[in-house]
Parts: structure tokens; sequence; C-alpha cells
């Protein structure tokens, strides 16, 4: 009697311990970081469908979005226990690299697909080509350390010149313009930019071009092309080099402002300076336009809006994959993620991480189109 109680308890020790060994499995992709953006308020997923998905999904690219993947595969995995999602984030150059070397089953990229590119990803995709499916929207947040100045504004031109190593102090005359009210030190600038390809870098000089062009003499690209300032990779990098330097100053997707970095209010021409706010990057996201051509969604953002509460400086982070020709052993839990992502339930996670959902007429499109994937 002894031994059968003894045997009892073992398998139920074994049982739970198979139990955990699920959870965990369940949840081993959830790579936070060390950003530490994502919500653990948010409910369980609901209404996923996970079909046939299982295995391993292998994904890299855009930093700026990784806060949200992170958000949604806690969700998806609680759903779809067969499927563990692996997001690496190094930027968006990485991405869609890794992307048409044939090495991850979808990207994440602040950029569009360049002609090249899809021209490239034609040897992967069986029949068909990269395409991109807007999915992330946000503001660029310019985030700023200088001790004793709590609120600041700039404008398109100054943050140029900061950021071209024009500006090099805090209690330039240009910036004390723009804030009449403000205490400014006399403190050296150190201004921070991605040293990875990035598309957030992409989109933050996209902003300068539109905006202060004769101040930003370059082409733009996920490369940085202006001299001076400093590096550091990712997102996370560049807010974590902000936040531990007086008189910094960086760029990142707002999601990455956390533990008090204090960020910029635009002066867009409107009557008050706009803050980087979800609700108001949704207001500018809301005016682009698709210009992709057949199952491609690239959007064409408006970066001059002067509209009143309109915040222009955003990103859009899209994921890229085949139209046709995905490898078939990844397909079912790429369709079944991406289809929760861009579901009402998957966006709405965006908005309670400093995210900004894609505008209804656009989410819908995408959703049709990750439906056809093949």
């Amino acid at each position: 009697m002894k031994l059968q109680r003894m045997n009892r308890r073992a398998l139920a020790l074994g049982a739970l311990a198979v139990s955990g060994a699920l959870a965990l499995t369940a949840c081993g992709s959830d790579d936070t970081g060390d950003n530490g953006g994502t919500s653990s308020a948010n409910p369980p997923a609901s209404n996923v469908k996970c079909d046939d998905a299982k295995g391993q999904l292998l994904a890299d690219g855009s930093s700026a979005q990784k806060n949200a993947i992170d958000a949604w595969v806690k969700q998806f995995a609680a759903a779809c226990k067969g499927v563990q999602i692996n997001y690496k984030g190094g930027g968006s150059g990485a991405g869609v690299t890794a992307f048409t070397q044939g090495r991850v089953a979808f990207a994440g990229s602040d950029s569009a697909l360049k002609p090249e590119e899809v021209e490239a990803s034609k040897k992967i995709c069986n029949g068909g080509q990269g395409i991109d499916l807007p999915m992330v929207g946000g503001p660029i947040a310019v985030g700023y350390n200088v001790n004793g100045v709590d609120n600041l504004v700039l404008d398109a031109k100054t943050l140029a010149k900061i950021f071209n190593n024009e500006i090099k102090t805090w209690n330039d005359p240009a910036i004390q313009k723009l804030n009449p009210d403000a205490k400014l030190p006399n403190l050296k600038i150190q201004a921070f930019h991605r040293s990875d390809d990035s598309g957030t870098t992409d989109n933050f000089t996209k902003y300068l071009i539109a905006t202060a062009k004769s101040d930003w003499p370059y082409e733009g690209g996920k490369t940085w092309e202006a001299k001076g300032g400093q590096s550091a990779s990712g997102s996370s990098g560049l807010a974590q080099q902000v936040k531990q330097t007086n008189g910094a100053i960086g760029y990142f997707e707002l999601s990455y402002a956390k533990d008090g970095i204090k960020t910029v209010d635009l002066d867009t021409g409107a009557a008050q300076p706009v803050k980087a706010t979800v609700e108001n990057a949704t207001k500018a996201i809301s005016e682009a336009k698709v210009v992709g051509t057949g199952k491609d969604l690239a959007l064409e953002l408006n970066y001059g809006t002067k509209a009143e509460g309109a915040y222009p400086m955003v990103l859009v982070t899209y994921e890229i994959v085949c139209d046709k020709g995905n490898k078939a052993d990844t397909l079912p839990a790429t369709k079944a993620f991406l289809r929760y992502i861009a579901s009402e339930d998957g966006q709405k996670v965006l908005a309670e991480n400093d995210y900004a959902p894609i505008p209804d007429d656009i989410i819908s499109q995408v959703r049709t189109t990750i439906e056809g994937l093949s």
C-alpha cells in the first residue's frame, strides 16, 4: 500500500513537471530583452485561429516594433501552444537581409522593400515575391536628458542642425527662441544616432528631408549619413544612452521612452506644439496612402502635415512575407500569427503598448492579403 502511494505521488509530480515544461515552451519565445515595453495587463487573446500552426517561427528585423511583437507573442503563445516564435529584433536592415537570404519566415521593416530587394526576394519566394504588410504604427519620439529642463519644444530646422552637429550647446539661441521660459544650460549636446541600418533612421531622416531639406542635405535611407555625433545599436541602445547621459538627445519609437525619459514636442507650424503620443501619431498616419502595387501595401506618409494635433514624425512597420512560395513547413504558423496581429484583438494590443493601430481601411486590406498567402 505504501509503495502504491509513492507511485501515485511520483506520477503526480511527473505530470506537474511536464505541465510546467509545456508552459515554458509556450512562453519560450517571449524575448522581452531589456526594453520592458510590454504590458502584463494585456488580456488573453480571444478568437485566435491556430489552424495547423506548429513548430518554430524564426523572424528578425525592426527593433522599433519589438515591444509590440513581444506583447503579441505572449497572447499568441497562450492560444497556440504548438508554436514558438523567435523574433530577434536586430534592425530593419538585418531583417530584410535575413528574409532575402531565406533565413526567416517573415521580417519586420520600418521601410518598404526597395526594387532590388523585391528582386532578391524572388529567389526565395518560389513563384512569388516579398510584399509589405503595414502592421504597426507609432510616433518616433525624440528623447532628451537635460537636467532641469522638463519641457522642450523643437522644430524640424533646429532638429536637423542638432543632428548635423551645427547646434552644439543646449543654450543655443535657436533652441532658446523656441523655449523662452526654459532655463537652458551651457551644456554640450550629445546627439545619438543608430549604428546599425535602421528603418527608424530612414523615417526620422525622411521627416527632416521633407521639412528641413536646406538644413539636412542628405539622401536618406537606413544608414546614418551625417558626420559627428555618437551611435548605439537598436532602439533600446539609443534609449539607454539618452537615459544615462546628461545633455543627450536621440530618436526611437515611443515605447522605448520609458523610466523617466522626456520627449520633445514638435513645432510643426500648427497653432500649438504637438506631443509624441499614440493619438497624435494616428492622426498623421490616417493621411497615409497605399502606393504599393498588386498585393504589396507599401504606404506613403505625409511627413509635412501641419494639421492640428497631428504628430508627423511617424513610422509604419511592415511585416515582409512572400505572397507566393512561402515555405510549406512554416506557412500555417506564419499565417496564423499574422492573422492574429492584424485582427481587431491584435491591433488593440498596440495602443496598450504605446503604438498606433493601422487605420481601418488599410488593415482590412492587410487581412484580405494574409488569407491569400500561399
